[in-house]
């Protein structure tokens, strides 16, 4: 589970940041963000309809790239989305030594982010946008800010 890909990469220009925006960085970080999420999905024991809405695709495009017969390209939103939640993978392996990291996902959770949802119910209604929180809050417990 310590193989984890780093979708964060710099990118080539010197002093900009990785934004997924050209289609041959999407087309270069694809298939290892696929194999990551989908990684991170198992581990979670997230559903095939939860992966699917976390990563933002049909639940039959989740359901080929499962079985490693997808060949797209994700798009600028999907590669934002599998950063984050491969971001807070390594996250929760970092800030906990035992199976919390892979239950954590799905224990209802009262921090104020979360509404008393658990962080995947809360990542799925809130989207890009609540992912990315849920990332930096899992780094802000363990100190990573």
């Amino acid at each position: 589970m310590g193989n984890v890909i780093p979708l964060h990469i710099q990118d080539p220009r010197p002093g900009q940041l990785q934004t997924f925006a050209e289609e041959d960085d999407r087309a270069r970080l694809t298939g290892p963000a696929v194999k990551a999420v989908l990684r991170a999905a198992d581990a979670w024991r997230a559903s095939n309809a939860e992966g699917a809405a976390l990563l933002g695709v049909s639940q039959s495009t989740w359901d080929r790239m499962k079985a490693g017969k997808w060949d797209g390209v994700l798009s600028q939103d999907q590669l934002t989305r599998a950063s984050a939640l491969i971001g807070l993978f390594k996250g929760l392996r970092l800030l906990f030594a035992d199976g919390m990291a892979d239950r954590w996902p799905n224990l209802p959770n009262r921090g104020p982010i979360f509404d008393r949802r658990t962080p995947i119910q809360a990542m799925i209604v809130g989207g890009i946008p609540r992912m990315l929180e849920t990332r930096l809050y899992i780094d802000a417990l363990r100190g990573g800010l």
